[in-house]
């Protein structure tokens, strides 16, 4: 499937042709009939061609970098972003849509789409006159020049830090994955040298692993003045984000806004800067107290073992490490071992049917392209393929399983990488069913898939990926544009995941040892529970300050480093040091996609924990109900309704903050 797919990657060449010829009859044919089906209708076709076939050939470059390689994927991703934007420069489906959006003769679904393509129209400059339109235009260029450029400058400063461990004393509380990465020879990681690099798969599981302080706050040090102008001039990224900053001040102003932040509430279930505002400062006044007090215990814990002085920010990863083995009396390699791959994956998919009336079957599969059989055809002997089906044994929707990991063939950029793909969305006009690839990274230590052990990180990211997977799924919108996530408002995106992992009735199904079967022991249950709640006052404080940064960097006009020296002390509790440079580095919000838009993530947790107080609300024998309203909300209406309506239609009310303190412990 895949590979005669990619072999059919000239459609990227010819949809934006195809909507050329459908602009002419829209604009000047008067006989030409302009109603949903004639117009969005026939671009949600097209569109639904284009998703399929750029979709395969991004999970065919998760899966086997090694056939296709990364310039040559970056390539057709150019043509591919600029075939699908293309309807959205087009004035007459611009025009149309606005022509059809006023008809009587379109249901709530069919307005949701039109509202779609008029805002992304008038964000592309569709309103205004020509000079105003080439302005925006040199704009945007100018902005994704800069953007480039930092993202190059960021990635050439990451790769310089390295130092080289020789005292095998430092690595005796390393696990072997990390081992294994910083060893000079891989094959025998337990000989030294050992090198510390600032790649995310060595650099964060170092902070929590290296018992000398030295060690982890030079090589936090370094991380965090990347980029800046005390290190290399030439890779200095001030300057990059004041410009950047300014270009998207005077791309917002082009279109009509005050600030770029404004400008970015128009995709967002929040609505307004004071809405994201409010809802930080809900937050902030337990965290701040619930973060006083988890710091004092942890340096009440730090000082019994021996640690003298005050606690820095690089020595935290360490100590809550450390204290939570204390708090739970377990590591991580006796948990692995219960929690095998099989038994999780199993347990995830029983889960599921039980709470949203749905039926998993597995369909054989083959890698062989002359195979004949009803096999279905895939691109490794252990990927899987499974078909969904509703409540009433229809078809819904299918997916791939591509969950083990393949050195020099699958990506694996960062610790627990995962993608969800959406390989095909619903549409109605093409009779496409959802078609999904879940691709993982877990290391395969047996012969079998019980042999498979995961931590509890793993678990989370199976549980995530699974949610989002789920969402594309089990939409029943008709229409590509508006269905799965596509069009999902930004900050409620990340609802389903981690679904009920945290209910301890959950993870004493979950949690079976590999070779025994025994069931993980209570305590250690509400051990794992724990881990969700512990220094949850810290992790929140450090959330709130990284989305109200990057809020008054996208409202106020104040140099990015004064703004950040400002927030600093309301939510970090040690001292600055005066090389941090968290500016010229924090790539999220300056060269990728996250732009006064951080808060999405604190945003998205607090639907999350509201949604799922609804089902510790409910009686036992009204979960199933509540499990099934669920999924003919969140999991079945994606992009088609608004989110904050998605909501309500769930709880019956707005949401507030209160489940998610509760959650987190935080009070």
């Amino acid at each position: 499937m895949i590979r005669n797919t990619l072999s059919r990657q000239s459609y990227l060449h010819f949809m934006k042709p195809r909507y050329l010829r459908l602009n002419p009859s829209i604009a000047s044919d008067n006989t030409y009939e302009k109603n949903f089906a004639s117009v969005v209708g026939e671009v949600d076709k097209l569109d639904a061609g284009l998703t399929y076939v750029w979709s395969t050939v991004k999970t065919f470059y998760s899966v086997r970098n090694d056939i296709l390689s990364t310039s040559s994927y970056l390539k057709m991703h150019e043509r591919a972003k600029k075939a699908r934007i293309y309807k959205y420069k087009s004035q007459p489906i611009y025009n149309a849509c606005k022509e059809i959006y006023v008809s009587s003769d379109v249901n709530e679904i069919q307005k949701r789409v039109l509202r779609k393509f008029i805002l992304e129209a008038r964000l592309n400059g569709l309103e205004l006159p020509k000079k105003d339109y080439d302005a925006l235009a040199a704009t945007v260029k100018k902005l994704e020049e800069n953007k480039t450029s930092y993202r190059k400058k960021l990635k050439d400063s990451s790769m310089r830090f390295s130092y080289r461990i020789m005292d095998p004393e430092i690595i005796k509380e390393f696990p072997p994955s990390l081992l294994k990465r910083m060893a000079y020879n891989t094959e025998e990681p337990m000989k030294g040298p050992w090198t510390i690099t600032h790649h995310p798969q060595i650099y964060e599981p170092f902070l929590k692993h290296c018992p000398d302080k030295d060690l982890r706050g030079n090589a936090w040090k370094a991380y965090t003045m990347r980029n800046s102008s005390y290190l290399v001039k030439e890779l200095d990224n001030c300057l990059n984000v004041e410009n950047i900053r300014s270009d998207r001040n005077i791309q917002a102003n082009i279109l009509g806004f005050k600030t770029f932040a404004d400008m970015s509430m128009e995709t967002k279930m929040a609505g307004s800067v004071d809405n994201v505002l409010a809802l930080l400062a809900g937050l902030f006044d337990k965290a701040k107290r619930s973060q006083t007090e988890e710091l004092s215990v942890l340096k009440e814990f730090a000082q019994s073992k021996g640690f003298e002085g005050e606690l820095e920010e690089f020595d935290i990863p360490y100590w809550r490490r450390r204290h939570l083995e204390h708090l739970s009396e377990f590591d991580d390699i006796r948990i692995e071992e219960y929690f095998n791959f099989k038994n999780v994956w199993e347990q995830l998919l029983s889960l599921s049917s039980g709470l949203f009336g749905i039926q998993f079957e597995e369909v054989p599969t083959t890698v062989s392209s002359s195979s004949s059989d009803a096999k279905v055809k895939a691109w490794d002997t252990h990927v899987r393929f499974y078909n969904v089906f509703d409540s009433s044994g229809k078809k819904v929707s299918s997916f791939y399983l591509d969950a083990f990991r393949r050195p020099n063939q699958k990506i694996e950029s960062k610790v627990n990488w995962a993608w969800m793909l959406a390989l095909r969305s619903r549409c109605q006009a093409r009779n496409y069913l959802p078609l999904a690839s879940l691709i993982f990274n877990f290391q395969f230590t047996g012969e079998k898939d019980n042999e498979v052990l995961l931590t509890f990180e793993d678990v989370q990211t199976l549980f995530k990926k699974f949610g989002h997977a789920l969402q594309h799924l089990l939409s029943t919108v008709p229409y590509c544009q508006v269905a799965g996530l596509t069009n999902i408002e930004w900050d409620a995106v990340e609802v389903c995941s981690n679904f009920m992992l945290f209910e301890p009735s959950v993870l004493e199904k979950l949690a079976k040892h590999y070779k025994t079967g025994e069931s993980l022991p209570p305590k250690y249950i509400k051990n794992i529970v724990r881990k969700q709640t512990h220094m949850a006052g810290y992790d929140l404080c450090n959330e709130l300050f990284l989305a109200h940064f990057d809020i008054k960097l996208h409202t106020e006009n104040g140099h990015c480093f004064e703004i950040m020296k400002e927030l600093w002390p309301l939510y970090k509790p040690f001292q600055l040091n005066k090389e941090y440079s968290l500016p010229c580095w924090f790539s999220p919000i300056m060269s990728d996609i996250w732009a006064a838009a951080y808060y999405s993530h604190t945003w998205s947790k607090m639907i999350a924990a509201d949604a799922f107080s609804a089902f510790k609300e409910s009686d036992p024998q009204e979960i199933t109900s509540t499990g099934r309203r669920f999924k003919d909300t969140f999991l079945s209406l994606g992009g088609g309704t608004h989110s904050a309506e998605v909501f309500r239609q769930f709880r019956g009310r707005d949401p507030t903050p209160e489940a998610l303190h509760k959650i987190l412990a935080i009070s």
